[in-house]
Formats: structure tokens, C-alpha cells, sequence
């Protein structure tokens, strides 16, 4: 009877019979799951950015409610812009202005790391970073600046 090796290629306890040898000489599956890998920054950065698209995508009705108010006519429109201006309002538009410095930030490591750069474990960890806790400060001094100069207000 033909005894499976621990190589790539089979190991006794592979169940698709796929296995890679790492650079440091340890096998492991090709394709683990959840239970082997620890979690890291780049995963957090990786289901932020989908998330962004989603949330991106709320905010896209958003704009087409904005543009249908537009279309009611003048009283429509007004109510939607008090909507707009009332502190929910606000929440939601902060809440958006996050989302697209997500976007532009995690965009931004995606195109870098498209290019061959930012992919050993130290840049990757320092761009994940960047993209995960870059937007909320981000969008704070943004709309700290919008009350600042007055083109937002309570």
C-alpha cells in the first residue's frame, strides 16, 4: 500500500492533496482557512475596502434622493436639504466622508501594491495601516474645516 508523504503534493492529513512548501521550509496547505492563518492589519484593510463599496453604494442613493428632491420642485428640495443639515443628516454625511477617504486611501495601497511595491510584511503592514485609521482622522479635519469656515453649521 502507497503511503502518502508530508511534500507538496499529498500529505497524510491533506484532504485535497495540495500542500506548498513555505520559505522557511514548513508545509502547509495551499489554500488555508480561517483557523490557520492569525488575523493581521492587511486583513482588516482588505474587508474595509469591500465595505467601502458597499457603504459607497448607500451613499450613491443618497444622491439620487437628493437628485429626485431636485426634481419635485423647490418645497421637495428644501426639505431635503433640511434633512441634509439636521444633525442626522450630518452623522450620515461624516459617516460618508469616512467611507471615501477609505475608498481613496485603500484605492491608493491597492494601485501602490498593483505596481509590485508595498509587498513585504513591514510595508504592507504600515499601508494597511495608513488605510485603516487614516480616514476617520481624516475626515474629522475635514469637517472640522467645514465648520470652520462656515459652510457647515448646526
Amino acid at each position: 500500500m502507497n503511503q502518502p508523504n508530508p511534500t507538496p503534493g499529498g500529505a497524510s492529513s491533506d484532504r485535497t492533496g495540495r500542500f506548498v512548501t513555505q520559505p522557511n521550509g514548513h508545509i502547509a496547505p495551499l489554500s488555508p482557512h480561517m483557523g490557520i492563518w492569525r488575523w493581521h492589519v492587511t486583513m482588516t484593510a482588505s474587508i474595509l475596502f469591500r465595505a467601502t463599496i458597499i457603504a459607497a453604494t448607500v451613499g450613491v442613493l443618497f444622491v439620487l434622493a437628493w437628485l429626485g428632491a431636485l426634481a419635485f420642485g423647490p418645497e421637495a428640495f428644501q426639505s431635503a436639504l433640511d434633512l441634509a443639515g439636521s444633525p442626522l443628516g450630518l452623522l450620515v454625511f461624516f459617516g460618508l466622508t469616512v467611507v471615501l477617504f477609505s475608498f481613496i486611501l485603500n484605492g491608493a495601497r491597492h494601485t501602490y501594491n498593483d505596481t509590485g511595491n508595498g509587498l513585504t510584511v513591514k510595508s504592507a503592514t504600515a499601508l494597511s495601516n495608513i488605510a485603516v485609521w487614516g480616514p476617520i482622522p481624516l475626515a474629522v479635519l475635514f469637517w472640522v474645516v467645514l465648520f470652520a469656515t462656515g459652510r457647515v453649521s448646526l
